[in-house]
């Protein structure tokens, strides 16, 4: 045999034997047993499942509002407390809000509608829906009603108050010390004893510095109406005021008064960037407090009727943003005041306070109390013109 033959011969047993030696080693693989599948994970108990306790249901809390929201005042400030309760309690409440809401048959509506949407605490910011959310109260008892500046109350429905007037009477400190004409002219809303009472203690406070001093009103009869107020502010203007003061939503009287070289105050916020001229000071409300003591109550169950009456002292009222104009020695007196006023050292409404007429309305070294205050219905003596009648 060739040494070739012999070498083929050789390659080709040995591509057989490996051969074999695959198809043994493939039989086997196939005999080896398959691998245990992985074991399913252990039930939960079905004791511990139930035991952990469903997460509850968010609060819903809804808010009407008798303005826009963006009117820079009065419903501006109470949508700024709804934005901070919601960043406070989180997912614990849902709010929303109707805005433009009138005083009228129109509020029940609105409230009802926000009972059948499912709303657990509900506030009415303005006096005029007293009587439609006793109406709706009285039908909706698994509800809680917040009602701001009434006086009414029913098992599920307290009232809620900012003093106002302490941050009037410390802008009215201001306006005595600025005046040149000693005229000071104020835009008002609704003849309540609210608004009646602001004016008065804006005069008193000009009055504590400056006994010269005088105030002129113009009732627009609305919260919110921009022309009107403007119209208010230019006769005020016309007739010799040179500070104007206000107790209406929008900021159009600190406007009038950019536009005429005049002074003035926001009011209910902070309006300063709407008169870098002639604003003075703003007198804001922070509803906050009362707001976020409100939602933790109907939270944790402990919810009771009856009506809450907050200002400096609670952080609820302030003058902020005092204009560089006003002198050094008067943002002093005004620290003083509001320091009084947090410590209760200072009073606002302490005799002898006598009405326009000359009548004393209050005798000498007598404190008012919240009823006295709750019903104010007279000018004190500086204040000129009557009180719309019926008030």
């Amino acid at each position: 045999m060739s040494k070739l033959s012999k070498r083929t011969l050789l390659q080709a047993s040995g591509w057989a034997a490996l051969a074999a030696a695959a198809a043994l080693a493939g039989c086997g693989k196939k005999e080896e047993a398959a691998p245990a599948a992985p074991a399913a994970p252990a039930a939960e108990p079905a004791s511990a499942a139930a035991s952990e306790p469903a997460k509850p249901e968010p609060l819903k809390v809804a808010f009407a509002y008798v303005g826009p929201v963006g009117d820079a005042g009065w419903t501006f400030a109470h949508d700024n407390a709804r934005k901070a309760i919601e960043a406070e309690f989180g997912d614990r409440i849902v709010t929303s809000f109707v805005e433009n809401v009138p005083e009228s048959a129109d509020a029940e509506r609105v409230m009802r509608d926000l009972v059948g949407q499912g709303n657990k605490l509900i506030f009415g910011t303005t006096f005029g829906y007293m009587e439609p959310m006793l109406k709706v109260a009285a039908d909706s008892k698994d509800v809680k009603f917040e009602h701001a500046t009434g006086y009414k109350t029913a098992e599920n429905m307290r009232t809620y108050d900012s003093r106002t007037y302490e941050g009037a009477y410390m802008a009215g400190v201001i306006a005595g010390s600025m005046t040149k004409s000693n005229t000071l002219g104020v835009v008002a809303s609704i003849p309540i004893p609210e608004v009646i009472r602001n004016i008065n203690s804006f005069t008193l406070g000009a009055q504590s510095v400056n006994p010269k001093v005088k105030t002129k009103v113009v009732w627009v009869n609305k919260w919110f109406d921009p022309p009107k107020e403007g119209e208010g502010a230019q006769s005020l203007i016309s007739g010799g005021a040179d500070v104007l003061f206000q107790n209406t939503d929008s900021s159009a009287v600190l406007q009038k008064a950019e536009e005429k070289g005049k002074l003035a105050f926001g009011w209910d916020s902070d309006m300063s960037k709407f008169g870098p001229n002639s604003h003075l000071a703003s007198a804001v409300i922070n509803w906050t407090p009362y707001y976020s003591k409100a939602v933790k109550d109907a939270l944790d169950g402990t919810w009771q009727t009856g009506g809450v009456w907050w200002g400096v002292k609670e952080g609820a009222i302030d003058l902020v943003s005092i204009s560089d104009k006003v002198p050094a020695e008067v943002k002093d007196r005004v620290a003083k005041i509001k320091a009084g006023l947090t410590d209760g050292s200072f009073v606002i409404w302490k005799g002898p306070i006598v009405g326009q007429d000359g009548k004393e309305m209050l005798a000498k070294d007598a404190v008012a109390d919240d009823k006295f205050l709750s019903g104010v219905n007279f000018y004190v003596k500086g204040v000129e013109g009557k009180v719309p009648a019926g008030n």
